[in-house]
């Protein structure tokens, strides 16, 4: 198989090992079912790019498995609409509505490219904006990407210990991809396939919980 045909089966491996699906989200009045709102964040600063290229694979995981509505947030096309603003209330209205999205996802998909060790500035100052305690609880699953295996630490290292501070729910398991596992800025790594199959398997029992447990009313404060 070449590495073309290799990456166009690797959505279809995606959803052929994930089944059919059929879990939705109670919603917050109690009893009705509605789609998982599912976010995913791209840090990088350019497109095409490996890291959008993954995230959208990840939303497409849990497509696959769920009722969800997904939704691409992509710093590299909002990046001038908040890279000047010291505030908020500075913001474009289209990096606003982005702003929103994060803070009500049910599931946060977020990923940067390595960049001088860490995410990119673009993408921590995107999270400087959200609310400190708008995202107590909710579940978000870590990816990255970088030129080799030897930046994979990157999500324990900076991407945890980010939404950590934020009182997020790291999930546990989370995607590294180097670009060698790409092809034409599209996924063709089999392995890395196979991870994002696993680590939306393990999250979403998590994420259905989450969504089970009543928000308390008291929020560290430090």
């Amino acid at each position: 198989m070449s590495a073309v045909e290799l990456a166009a089966a690797t959505a279809a491996g995606i959803a052929a090992a994930h089944g059919a699906a059929g879990s939705s989200h109670p919603d917050a009045g109690g009893g009705a079912l509605r789609p998982l709102r599912v976010v995913g964040v791209s840090g990088s600063l350019q497109e095409p790019s490996r890291t959008t290229a993954l995230v959208r694979t990840i939303l497409a995981g849990v497509a696959e498995r769920v009722a969800a509505e997904t939704e691409l947030v992509e710093v590299a096309a909002l990046g001038p609409g908040f890279a000047g603003a010291l505030r908020r209330e500075d913001v474009a209205a289209e990096v606003e509505h982005a702003l929103r999205a994060i803070e009500s996802a049910d599931l946060l998909v977020v990923a940067s490219p390595v960049y001088r060790a860490s995410f990119t500035g673009l993408f921590k100052h995107l999270f400087d904006f959200v609310g400190q305690y708008d995202l107590v609880g909710t579940p978000v699953l870590l990816a990255a990407t970088g030129g080799g295996e030897r930046h994979a630490l990157i999500i324990e290292h900076q991407l945890r210990p980010l939404f950590g501070f934020f009182q997020a729910l790291t999930l546990p398991i989370g995607v590294y991809a180097s670009n060698s596992d790409f092809t034409d800025y599209r996924l063709s790594s089999p392995e890395v396939a196979r991870r994002v199959v696993q680590a939306v398997d393990r999250s979403l029992p998590l994420v259905e919980q989450a969504a089970l447990v009543r928000r308390s009313e008291y929020v560290a404060t430090w």
